[in-house]
């Protein structure tokens, strides 16, 4: 699988398979699955938490780092993933509503070149 090859859908169902397989979505409440998810944001956020910027950038290039932070990173979307299937979200209305947001709310003309 790849991200070029894999829809957004395809991941749902991988997830909820592993979900439905175990029984598992007894425990899948909103408030347990976004606690999860910001649970494993901080384990993410753990592995660079005393790196300066340029060690961090060096932590993701090769080593146990990176594969950590892949590891960590595949918790959230999973989490991510199971939320939207337990609350019936469809991620691509999400995210497109969401960005037409963040669009109205910092246009490129003013922002772009900003910090």
């Amino acid at each position: 699988m790849s991200d070029n090859k894999t829809t957004i859908q395809g991941l749902k169902l991988l997830v909820q398979a592993f979900v439905d397989a175990r029984d598992w979505q007894q425990f899948h409440s909103p408030k347990n699955l976004s606690m999860s998810l910001s649970i494993e944001a901080a384990e993410l956020m753990e592995l660079f938490q005393w790196l300066d910027l340029d060690e961090a950038r060096d932590a993701m290039k090769t080593g146990g780092d990176r594969e950590n932070a892949i590891d960590e990173i595949a918790d959230v979307l999973i989490y991510a993933l199971a939320f939207c299937n337990s609350n019936d979200i469809d991620i691509t209305e999400a995210v497109t509503r969401k960005m037409e947001k963040n669009n109205r709310k910092y246009p490129a003309e003013k922002f772009k070149g900003h910090f």
